[in-house]
């Protein structure tokens, strides 16, 4: 049986039950764009994410990238940026 991990929600609603590898990957990836870019809008993140990830993921990459931003924000590793529209990311200092 593969390892999975229980992810965090920013908002302290319930997380979600996920194969740690398919974690580990959106993870890796959104984190080295991030630190490459530094503030981006969450839609152009995706969009990196998905490019960065073509043909080596299986399953809904899109919903991943936001389970994962999620649990990330809820980590302290990454923030919304206050007031952005549309949504803005960054690495928490």
């Amino acid at each position: 049986m593969e390892e999975k991990i229980m992810t965090l929600h920013p908002e302290g609603k319930n997380g979600v039950n996920i194969l740690k590898r398919r974690y580990d990957l959106i993870r890796d990836t959104l984190l080295n764009i991030l630190a490459q870019t530094g503030e981006i809008e969450f839609r152009e993140l995706s969009n990196m994410v998905i490019a960065a990830l073509a043909g080596k993921f299986d399953g809904k990459i899109l919903w991943y990238i936001v389970t994962v931003k999620q649990d990330l924000e809820a980590r302290g590793l990454v923030e919304k940026v206050a007031k952005s529209s549309p949504q803005r990311i960054r690495l928490k200092n």
